[in-house]
């Protein structure tokens, strides 16, 4: 059977990063890592994964959940390190 772990190798994204999508979604972890596969092969779809990620923790501080969106934070920061194309025209 195919792991969690396995799933986050194959779309080439850090688990953090898949709860992310999944959270903002509404989806289970296997569904958000399907997606983000998808849109990490279009134009500007780190884009819209890095924009997905922002929202989250915007909710979550407007909630009050403060750890949960310095945890989101990280896996901001860990998603804009690891794809270079956020920042080409």
């Amino acid at each position: 059977m195919i792991s969690l772990v396995d799933i986050c190798g194959m779309c080439g994204l850090e688990l953090a990063e898949i709860e992310a999508i999944a959270e903002h979604e509404h989806v289970p972890e296997v569904a958000a890592a399907a997606l983000a596969s998808y849109l990490l092969h279009c134009n500007h779809g780190a884009d819209y994964v890095r924009d997905m990620i922002i929202d989250d923790i915007h909710t979550a501080l407007e909630q009050g959940r403060k750890a949960h969106a310095g945890e989101l934070v990280m896996a901001l920061r860990h998603f804009c390190e690891t794809h270079p194309e956020l920042y080409q025209s």
